[in-house]
């Protein structure tokens, strides 16, 4: 049976995921490496199936964090985006300070915020806002600064005002743009959530994975690591079907074969 390019491509990455997998097993049995060092995928997958209902409300709490931390960073990047791509003074203005901003390692933050708001789920969100928002500012930004100036005087000449032309043709040219910025941000966005559970926090997986790492616990930290892993995987697919379904216009073909 002839598989169509889209099925073929998911085939070949759960087949290259698994081959993974087996080689890592392979060393570790072959080399006798101890389960402190690198503990073999049997071994996670063990402690996964073994301690599941012990870490789902952890995993559920970092998913909580790392989802509307990313839906603000989201909503702020665009605002602020559409606003720096849309002038030209406020790019001069704006743009250095979010540059020197995005500069400043969030770990160097998470402290302010823990004395502001106090630990916990707060300075969770609010990590990864803060950290999954540039690259949506940026590809915001970039998308409208990139519109053609022989299309804007068109419009223009059309009788078309500045705010026609943002919504009609600066920000559906953005979309490619914002949703290859959401696949990025969504990754930084759980970035910054466990690091805020690691420093200031009673829950989350990057909390368990702060303890087990202290207990020297190796495979139930590669547990919190597949977690994650899971966990960013399938925002990422959804955003791309998303993607797919509203910029399927802008996506070059991956087919060309002639029927």
């Amino acid at each position: 049976m002839k598989l169509d390019p889209r099925s073929r491509q998911r085939l070949l990455s759960v087949l290259s995921v698994l081959a993974l997998f087996l080689l890592w097993e392979l060393i570790c049995r072959l080399f006798n490496v101890s389960d402190l060092v690198l503990p073999k995928p049997s071994q996670i997958f063990k402690v996964l199936f073994e301690r599941l209902p012990a870490l789902m409300p952890h995993a559920t709490q970092t998913l909580f964090t790392t989802v509307v931390g990313f839906g603000l960073g989201v909503l702020a990047g665009v605002l602020i985006g559409v606003m720096i791509g849309s002038s030209k003074l406020a790019y001069d203005v704006a743009y250095p300070l979010l540059v020197g901003f995005n500069s400043i390692p969030k770990v160097a933050v998470v402290p302010i915020f823990v004395v502001w708001f106090g630990a916990g789920t707060v300075p969770a969100i609010l990590t990864a806002m803060t950290i999954s928002m540039f690259p949506v500012v940026v590809n915001v930004a970039t998308g409208l600064a990139t519109t053609e100036p022989e299309l804007e005087d068109v419009l223009r000449a059309l009788g078309a005002s500045k705010t026609d032309i943002l919504w009609n043709v600066g920000l559906p040219r953005t979309m490619p743009y914002l949703f290859a910025s959401l696949k990025i941000a969504i990754s930084l966005a759980f970035v910054g959530s466990v690091l805020s559970e690691t420093v200031a926090a009673n829950r989350g997986i990057g909390n368990v994975m702060m303890i087990a790492s202290g207990n020297f616990d190796v495979p139930l930290v590669f547990a919190g690591l597949f977690i994650l892993a899971f966990l960013g995987v399938a925002l990422y697919a959804i955003f791309s079907f998303i993607e797919h379904k509203v910029t399927g216009w802008a996506q070059r073909k991956t087919d060309f074969s002639i029927a």
